[in-house]
């Protein structure tokens, strides 16, 4: 997928004008590409657009006008592109409950090693790869950044609303599977479309 520019960033004052539109778009766009696997995992799967509004929005809150830091900022999030082939996911641990916190997060120690969270199409399983530094012996964040890379046999399973494609979490007790939507898988499909280019 193609890395984002500066050229690409709508200018400070700008953004400010078309900010509710540009929002309500992305939040449209957000559900499309957001999955809830049990009660406790949400995945929203990222492209050039939320990864611009996320920019965009970092660049607003902080007013990040110098443009070394604003490639700083594009830095961060090009790294959270997907390649091609592939599609990469911002996983949150979502725990609304503050006395069970702590319980959930060491209960979910060790999420991000081994073959915890896949994407299932019809009989092929493909675990997703976490981006290190989340976690460490004794804590793990409640974000995490996971890329899967699809084969081109589940690929065309995605395609084919006949084969049944979901989400898996299975860790310790939390074992939870999610149906993926043809709305999501529309959007896998055009990620896993696009072509890098520089």
């Amino acid at each position: 997928m193609k890395p984002l520019r500066q050229a690409d960033l709508i200018p400070y004052a700008e953004y400010e004008r078309q900010r509710e539109e540009f929002r309500s778009r992305i939040i449209a766009l957000k559900q499309r590409r957001r999955i809830s696997v049990g009660p406790l995992i949400t995945l929203v799967f990222e492209n050039r657009e939320t990864l611009k509004f996320q920019i965009q929005e970092m660049i607003r809150v902080e007013r990040i006008f110098d443009p070394v830091k604003v490639q700083e900022e594009l830095d961060v999030y090009n790294a959270l592109l997907p390649a091609g082939g592939e599609l990469s996911a911002t996983l949150l641990i979502e725990i609304t409950d503050e006395a069970r916190i702590k319980h959930w997060l060491d209960t979910f120690m060790g999420l991000d090693h081994g073959q915890k969270v896949a994407i299932v199409a019809g009989n092929e399983r493909i675990f997703g790869g976490f981006e290190g530094g989340h976690s460490h012996e004794t804590k793990i964040s409640a974000v995490h950044f996971v890329r899967f890379r699809p084969t081109p046999s589940m690929k065309a399973a995605f395609a084919d609303l006949r084969v049944p494609v979901a989400i898996t979490v299975h860790h310790g007790d939390y074992r939870a599977d999610a149906p993926v939507s043809g709305s999501m898988r529309e959007e896998w499909l055009s990620d896993l479309n696009q072509r890098d280019e520089n």
